[in-house]
């Protein structure tokens, strides 16, 4: 077993998986690509988790995948990392990048699957697959432009432009900016405000709102959620609780 692989920490309706390689900048190998496909299905699994946070040790938040594998097997190259990423985007919770510092080439991929991305001023990006000679993978170029538009997309995948954390907020990349001691605190609360959501209406929209994003909306899917809400004992509890000026607690029925 790996010592330094994501490792997967579970706290109520929250889970964090914390990348643990800050030797090599929290470098993905294949085997942490494993690592966090297993974390991701387990949490799937697992009903009361609805807030899934995404964090680095150390210096940066990850610096991509390890480029000296890309002449390794088969599987273990871009399209199997777009894989993975493709499953964060498609987790059921609700995902979180706690963007502690920089973030690099496929890592920057796993944000953008994010569907909030809290930065430190300190933080930066930069995208080298041309650079390197590598052809990025089809999810991840939609989401670089579903996320940051096509003028964006394209600036970053071929320039391999540098940016700091000032653009990656003004161009969508960055929910928001907090300073780094007080980012732990803020993701935290974040993750309380969304578990404190009703569950069906909260993972229904996330679900909805991403396949709107890539043109891709089940049109019958969402109207089976959207009757299922409506037809909830969430719903009931919530209408209650605005009612009675008081916190409503769901149960995700």
């Amino acid at each position: 077993m790996d010592d330094n692989a994501p490792m997967l920490t579970l706290d109520g309706p929250v889970a964090t998986i914390r990348l643990r390689r800050p030797e090599v900048a929290n470098r993905l190998s294949p085997g942490d690509l494993v690592a966090l496909r297993n974390h991701i299905d387990a949490v799937n699994e697992m009903e009361r988790v609805l807030v899934l946070r995404f964090t680095g040790s150390g210096k940066y938040f990850c610096s991509g995948y390890d480029i000296g594998s890309l002449a390794g097997k088969s599987d273990e190259g871009a399209l199997n990392f777009g894989e993975v990423m493709d499953a964060i985007e498609a987790a059921r919770p609700v995902t979180i990048a706690a963007v502690n510092g920089g973030v690099y080439g496929g890592a920057t991929d796993l944000c953008l699957a994010c569907d909030f991305r809290i930065g430190v001023p300190e933080c930066d990006m930069f995208m080298p697959a041309v650079r390197l000679g590598l052809h990025f993978y089809r999810g991840g170029m939609e989401r670089y432009v579903s996320r940051l538009g096509l003028n964006a997309a394209k600036r970053l995948f071929l320039t391999a432009d540098k940016i700091d954390a000032q653009q990656m907020l003004r161009i969508g990349f960055l929910t928001e900016i907090v300073d780094g001691p007080l980012l732990q605190a803020r993701v935290d609360a974040l993750s309380e405000q969304l578990a404190g959501m009703a569950p069906i209406a909260l993972l229904g929209m996330k679900t909805h709102l991403n396949a709107i994003a890539r043109g891709a909306l089940d049109a019958e899917a969402l109207r089976r959620d959207m009757h299922r809400s409506e037809s909830s004992a969430d719903l009931r509890e919530g209408a209650a609780a605005f009612k009675e000026k008081r916190r409503p607690v769901f149960n995700g029925r």
